[in-house]
């Protein structure tokens, strides 16, 4: 991969030749007024202190992503991993600030928000993004309007409310891997004051991971998704309810195994280049027998099913011309089993389940009032929320009755988890001149996590080998924290298109229990953590170029990060025993870059879009571990130090033919999968391309599209299990896939 000076000049050049092309194209209508939600109501993106990068919902559908963690592609200093494949808690990093963790007791410091409530715990954090008006990612904590859990960001998805009309469309569409999918959406006026909507999603697709295990089943995924929502608007006051309903099922994407051993036996390491090819194996001598970065070879038979529902309500209430009250409560409740094989290979050595029924409850009442010189924003937050784990770890049950097969068990690890959560936040905007803008909020919190971890193992005794049940440990406990948060910003606009601000704020996630796999009770004991806390400087600005038609937006930050809550993978003190995973607060980091962001409107035809994200710094200021590990000024995971995204969009009109075309690239620069800086833990830079082309004649479209073009190789995650088996589970990205779509609107 080119070093980033090298990439940036071969684009500047790129975009250079373009830009000479369509000078004389140019047209003189302004550039459009993009809207935001980033302050929990609508204005232009110029008059917000906040760095937010907003995604059309067409632009999601041309481009045919997903889900939400297909968002990263498209903001600078974002990344979003499915983590330990589709099903699990995705990990969602924003400029640094993020939690790589596959545990479903956990929650992201980074919030993801569906129509204005929290998802809640990181296990709701995957939303399949179809029939979308807008999302928009909040960069740098958000603990004033949002508070809870935003030390990173916030992930703001709107969906496409009832509308004026009645109308539908209908789209259908194949892909390579067996890929099927289909979208459709009925919006229909049941008088001059209110509408309903229904939307539904399908999608059905084998993994671009193949298994070259004899008589192995093809790993695929079906999701099936619908939404029916209701809106009202009458005098004084307006309605929206929404109903989600959502069936998945598979058998979960396999995993590979990456060797380190060239001889295990002397215990000879192949170099981090060679790891996982044909010339290393593992602890057992296993290896795949390919050099295809997309072939595994392991039995996989583990399933993955899940079913969510919920219900949201949001009430708005006009007191007067220029005050009212909105009401937002939403229930949802997730059931969800995810097998999981942690070897990697064909035999029985780690092997088990992710059981998980989570429930949420929130509510928000919110106080908004317009004033001759300024905007109030009062109000008072409630969640509750229970996460109940049914989970088990099946270890080296192949070994049960052989000289190596001390260490055989069947852990069985079950937590039931409650979180209550309470907020009182207030802000106000203030305009202390015609140009310029003060921001004061403020947000006190309180959260109590009350948790009852619970364990026992199978384990053989004697001639038994299906093993007797042990009691392991019992423990209860309860964190408790509560914290204040706020935002002190000024906004001045130089001129009406072109305004510069500067942000003070901080954020802070809470304290909790980590209910992961816990090999022992000292283990359980110390699986609680406190709360950490991000304290955050940015300067920015907004700034629009009518004559060169340009719009960029530039910030730069520096983050003060206390008690940095880092999921920590930790060889186990006895020799091949599973490793530790624990999440623990490790002090000090410190987080310092910037991003720019440009869109070049060339001509009615053609525009440009080039991303560019700067990390230097994402490091832990001090830290050694319990075991006496040294990570200070070690390099925070999920971090790259560049990220560079860029599009090139061309349409035009051809009789009654409308053709617009899309591609679009995303660079990251290598980064770490774990705290340790294991160069076997690492993902070397990499170059995603896609591309989508759409062909509309009257009420019919054709969609063609293309993610990974050049079927690149990448991982979502390495989990490193040297110590105990001698390789790395490789959670591989997605390869190559192409589709296409045809719809119908009526």
């Amino acid at each position: 991969m080119p070093h980033p000076n090298v990439l940036l000049n071969t684009i500047t050049l790129t975009l250079l030749s373009v830009v000479s092309m369509e000078t004389s194209a140019q047209v003189e209508e302004e550039i459009e007024v993009i809207e935001v939600y980033a302050q929990k109501r609508k204005q232009s993106i110029n008059d917000v202190a906040i760095a937010v990068k907003p995604i059309s919902g067409q632009v999601i559908t041309d481009a045919a992503l997903k889900d939400t963690t297909e968002l990263g592609s498209l903001v600078a200093n974002v990344k979003i991993s499915q983590n330990a494949a589709e099903g699990t808690p995705p990990a969602v990093s924003i400029r640094g600030v993020g939690l790589v963790d596959y545990n479903t007791a956990n929650t992201s410091p980074v919030g993801v928000y569906l129509d204005g409530i929290s998802v809640g715990s990181a296990n709701n954090q995957i939303i399949n993004l179809f029939d979308v008006e807008q999302v928009e990612v909040l960069k740098g904590p958000q603990g004033t309007l949002f508070g809870r859990n935003t030390t990173g960001g916030a992930i703001l998805v709107r969906t496409a409310r009832p509308t004026d009309g009645n109308f539908a469309s209908v789209s259908v569409g194949v892909g390579s891997d067996s890929l099927t999918r289909a979208r459709t959406m009925l919006n229909y006026s049941l008088d001059q004051n209110s509408a309903v909507r229904l939307a539904a999603s399908h999608n059905n697709y084998e993994y671009t991971t193949y298994n070259l295990q004899p008589d192995a089943p093809e790993a695929y995924m079906e999701q099936n998704d619908v939404r029916l929502s209701y809106f009202g608007e009458f005098d004084k006051f307006s309605v929206f309810v929404k109903l989600d309903y959502g069936h998945w099922n598979g058998l979960v994407q396999p995993v590979g195994n990456i060797g380190l051993f060239s001889n295990p036996l002397d215990g000879s390491l192949c170099s981090p280049a060679q790891a996982g090819t044909s010339n290393c194996v593992d602890a057992l001598g296993f290896n795949i027998g390919s050099d295809d970065f997309w072939a595994v070879r392991v039995n996989n038979y583990q399933k993955h099913h899940s079913i969510s529902k919920g219900v949201t309500t949001e009430i708005a209430y006009a007191l007067d011309d220029r005050s009212q009250l909105i009401y937002l409560g939403a229930f949802n409740r997730l059931d969800r089993i995810h097998g999981f094989n942690c070897d990697g290979s064909p035999f029985s050595l780690c092997e088990g389940e992710l059981g998980l029924k989570n429930e949420k409850l929130v509510n928000e009442l919110r106080f908004e009032q317009s004033m001759e010189t300024g905007f109030l924003t009062v109000g008072l937050f409630q969640l509750e929320e229970r996460i109940y784990q049914d989970n088990f770890n099946d270890l080296l049950r192949d070994f049960r009755g052989t000289p190596n097969g001390a260490s055989a068990a069947t852990f069985f690890y079950d937590n039931d988890i409650k979180v209550k959560s309470m907020a009182l936040f207030g802000q106000y905007e203030y305009e202390i001149s015609e140009h310029t803008d003060v921001l004061v909020g403020v947000r006190y919190s309180d959260e109590k996590v009350n948790y009852d971890s619970f364990s026992y193992l199978n384990v053989p005794f004697g001639d038994n080998l299906a093993g007797i049940l042990v009691p392991a440990y019992d423990i209860e406990g309860k964190e408790s924290d509560s914290n204040l948060s706020g935002k002190l910003s000024v906004i001045h606009k130089v001129k009406p298109d072109k305004s510069v601000y500067y942000s003070l704020s901080n954020g802070a996630k809470s304290g909790g229990y980590n209910g992961g796999f816990l090999i022992s009770k000292d283990a359980a004991i110390q699986a609680s953590y406190g709360p950490e806390e991000l304290i955050a400087h940015e300067i920015g600005a907004k700034l629009l170029f009518n004559e060169l038609k340009l719009r960029t937006n530039l910030a730069a930050f520096y983050y003060d990060y206390k008690d940095q809550q880092v999921f920590m993978n930790r060889a186990s003190e006895v020799p091949g025993a599973p490793p530790y995973q624990l999440l623990e607060n490790v002090g000090k980091s410190k987080i310092y870059g910037a991003e720019i962001e440009n869109t070049w409107y060339l001509s009615e035809q053609t525009q440009i879009g080039l991303d560019i994200g700067y990390i230097p710094e994402a490091n832990f200021e001090e830290f050694i571990d319990p075991v006496g590990v040294v990570l200070t000024d070690n390099r925070l995971p999920f971090t790259s130090e560049w990220n560079i995204s860029g599009q090139i969009n061309y349409a035009f009109n051809w009789d009654e033919v409308s053709i617009k075309s899309r591609i679009a690239f995303d660079y990251q620069s290598e980064y770490y999968f774990d705290q340790n800086e294991s160069p076997y833990a690492k993902q070397p830079s990499y170059m995603l391309w896609n591309a989508n082309l759409q062909v509309e004649y009257r009420d019919w479209q054709l969609g063609i599209w293309g993610k990974n073009l050049l079927d690149k190789e990448y991982s979502h995650l390495k989990f490193d299990l040297s110590s105990f088996l001698g390789m790395l589970e490789d959670f591989k990205g997605e390869g190559r896939r192409i589709g296409m779509d045809v719809t119908y609107r009526f």
